[in-house]
């Protein structure tokens, strides 16, 4: 059984990515919050500007095979390849890698979806995800150590970027915090990534033009 709290037709809007049109699909369910106010202040992950609970969102529900679930995502696709290529859809959540699994990936890739996922780096990701992001979270451990992008929020007590800047990744990311103090953070980011290029700046372009 795969728990969806909602899948939209957009823009991806982070990362090496940001800009293309994709289907994202977002897992619910999180190892390191409960989704819940309530029990936010105790989380591994405080931060989390996300709703992740329930099944209840748009495209949200129930889905009782990696056949129907898959199915479902090619229905939310609506555009058009006329030069061949691949679909895009983009897994997140909360933690997708809670429930994403190989037989999933490979009804995702028979209905010609690329694949890509975010996750915590918490759990090891199962093999035929196309395009991997690790958000690390600081006091959280990292296990999935390789992927095609870190993508760190910044800043992070625990987690400062000279920790990750090593790891065999292709892209790395520095995405301000948001929040009250998002100004502060950006303007932080920019100058972290101005002295230490490896670094790029991620921005959550779908907020700034408003879609999901």
């Amino acid at each position: 059984m795969y728990r969806v709290k909602e899948m939209n037709w957009t823009l991806q809007g982070e990362g090496a990515n940001s800009g293309r049109a994709a289907v994202l699909v977002r897992f619910a369910g999180c190892n390191l919050w409960s989704g819940l106010e309530k029990n936010r202040a105790t989380a591994l992950c405080t931060f989390c500007d996300t709703d992740f609970v329930g099944t209840d969102g748009p495209g949200g529900g129930e889905f009782r095979t990696p056949a129907e679930l898959a199915q479902a995502v090619a229905q939310v696709w609506r555009g058009e390849l006329p030069h061949g290529g691949r679909k895009f859809m983009f897994c997140t959540g909360g933690e997708p890698l809670l429930q994403v699994d190989e037989p999933l990936l490979v009804e995702l890739h028979k209905q010609g979806f690329e694949v890509a996922v975010e996750t915590n780096g918490t759990l090891r990701a199962p093999p035929g995800i196309d395009w991997l992001t690790v958000s690390p979270k600081a006091g959280a451990p990292l296990v999935q150590t390789q992927g095609d992008e870190l993508k760190l929020v910044y800043p992070q007590v625990g987690a400062e970027p000279a920790r990750y800047e090593e790891l065999p990744f292709k892209h790395f990311f520095l995405q301000p915090l948001a929040g009250p103090q998002l100004a502060e953070n950006t303007r932080r980011a920019v100058q972290y990534c101005l002295q230490h290029p490896r670094w790029r700046l991620s921005l959550q372009v779908h907020k700034v033009v408003g879609i999901p």
